[in-house]
């Protein structure tokens, strides 16, 4: 029977700007995970789902902070332990794959060297062992030089090369939860497919859980267990993988459906969602998605709906279903 891994209640994440304007980035998020169960966190550009994990790891950047809410590891609290505690997790017990290889590695260190530190730090094995375990793990995520790829330089290596290096960084430790962060965002379609994949097949043997995020529904559908789909910072809709894509309730979770290209349909156009994801400064009073929704109605524009439960274990924020 998988236990809880990690639980989030009425997560908020606010900015206070120069101006002195407070502007929320996170609304209210909430969300539970097993042990071995993978999350999918998806929605466009600019809908918190970045800053989410941010805030599990608590590297929330400033002027951003954690304002309300809990997140439990297990049994701890994570927003109530002190930054030396947090050390000890992060990277340990909860690791996270950043969006850009290229920026997250240091560029003069060698690959070795930087998972070497993660090693160390957390006292997984003496100095005089850790070549071996890092030239194992290089192995293990798929690369067929390890030796010659610990020794490189993050700009020596191709784009592939240098998620799997910052995958193997993660995973050294053996963590309990792992977070990917757009994994694949500036890979090209065949090595985003091989790195999916190598995640999938990487959690399934160690037994851990994952947070996928991305904004691609597509990339879902054959990881996830469950899935979120954010959107202005908020929830809009939180149900099983198989019954989000049978059964979507949200009018915008429809519409990120609708743009996912099909072979089977011959369409002159693909589908958009028209006009843009808002600001943390222009989010709109009532429903956030309702100046984009066929579906709206009068009352969406100044009424906020709450996540209602029209199914088993499937939430949406809709006043169609209020």
């Amino acid at each position: 029977m998988a236990h809880q891994l990690l639980s989030c209640y009425d997560l908020h994440i606010s900015f206070t700007l120069s101006d002195g304007q407070v502007d929320e980035a996170v609304r209210g998020i909430a969300f539970s995970l097993d042990e071995t169960e993978t999350l999918g966190i998806v929605g466009e550009s600019g809908c918190g789902k970045t800053m989410t994990a941010l805030a599990v790891m608590r590297l929330v950047p400033l002027p951003g902070k954690i304002t309300a809410g809990s997140v439990f590891f297990k049994e701890n609290n994570l927003l109530t332990l002190s930054e030396q505690q947090m050390r000890t997790i992060r990277g340990r017990h909860i690791s996270m794959i950043f969006q850009d290889p290229m920026t997250s590695l240091n560029p003069v260190y060698t690959c070795r060297s930087q998972i070497k530190e993660a090693i160390v730090h957390h006292g997984i094995a003496r100095t005089s062992d850790a070549d071996a375990l890092i030239e194992s793990i290089l192995h293990e995520v798929g690369i067929p030089d390890p030796k010659r790829t610990a020794d490189s330089y993050p700009h020596q290596l191709s784009g592939g090369m240098r998620q799997r290096v910052m995958i193997a960084m993660a995973l050294v430790c053996n963590p309990r939860l792992l977070i990917a962060d757009e994994p694949t965002t500036a890979l090209d379609v065949t090595v985003q497919a091989r790195i999916l994949d190598l995640l999938h097949g990487l959690q399934s043997k160690k037994s851990m859980g994952m947070i996928l995020i991305t904004h691609n529904l597509g990339i879902v559908g054959d990881i996830a267990d469950k899935v979120i789909v954010m959107y202005a910072g908020e929830v809009m809709e939180y149900a099983p993988v198989r019954e989000l894509f049978d059964r979507p309730m949200h009018p915008y979770t429809v519409n990120l459906l609708e743009t996912i290209p099909a072979i089977a349909a011959r369409k002159e156009r693909l589908t958009v969602i028209p006009g843009e994801v808002p600001t943390l400064r222009n989010i709109p009073p009532g429903c956030p998605f309702h100046p984009r929704c066929n579906r709206s109605m009068p009352r969406c524009s100044t009424e906020h709906p709450a996540l209602s439960t029209p199914g088993t274990n499937h939430q949406v924020r809709c006043l169609l279903y209020a």
